[in-house]
């Protein structure tokens, strides 16, 4: 049987443990991995399978994920060298950290390109600027114009649940969507910065701002 996910679509929010599929049960952490990439993935590729019943997690379980599998989609980092095994992939959070276990549970093993995906806390913003994806977080609120001030045009990939984030120069922005966790797009801010972000992750997102 072939599933076909309708887009754009969201991951419940709740506490279940896992799911059957035809190769046994697949614990939750490996299941919410499977299930946001497929997430993103799914505007382009069918998936093989016994249809599932649905598993749900906490908000920032499924936000961490989302943040682990973004850089995967950004085709060009303007004049830096794509991932490669010579150098670890930096997705760091700035400020407070809603995530927790869940984020190093997210990246463990994961790679990009070769490049060992590292989860980083940082306290200052110029420690941003070596990161490939930037998690802003509530902390750094009042200060957001500044942190993106300093960024400039880096290619470094923002984040952040804050409201009105997109309007204020950032580049993904988590929404709650009833109980399903989406995201939007600011693509003019991203293509500032020289980051050309895939078309298959632009058709998941909930909307696109895209430059004039």
């Amino acid at each position: 049987m072939t599933v076909r996910f309708r887009l754009p679509i969201g991951i419940g929010l709740g506490n279940s443990v896992g799911t059957i599929l035809p190769g046994g049960l697949i614990p939750r952490q490996r299941y919410l991995r499977r299930a946001v990439a497929a997430l993103l993935l799914v505007a382009v590729f069918p998936l093989a399978a016994q249809r599932p019943q649905p598993v749900e997690y906490t908000e920032y379980q499924v936000k961490a994920q989302y943040l682990s599998n973004f850089g995967r989609f950004v085709k060009k980092w303007a004049n830096r060298p794509a991932p490669s095994p010579e150098e670890a992939f930096d997705l760091c959070v700035l400020g407070t950290d809603p995530f927790g276990p869940a984020l190093d549970a997210a990246v463990k093993g994961e790679n990009i390109n070769g490049a060992p995906v590292t989860a980083k806390r940082i306290t200052r913003v110029q420690d941003a600027l070596a990161c490939r994806v930037l998690y802003i977080g509530s902390s750094e609120s009042n200060q957001l114009s500044a942190v993106l001030g300093t960024l400039g045009t880096a290619p470094v990939l923002t984040v952040a649940d804050l409201p009105d984030f997109l309007k204020r120069g950032g580049m993904i922005q988590f929404v709650l969507d009833g109980n399903k966790v989406k995201f939007e797009i600011n693509d003019a801010a991203a293509q500032r910065a020289g980051l050309n972000l895939s078309s298959e992750l632009l058709k998941v997102a909930r909307a696109v701002r895209r430059a004039p």
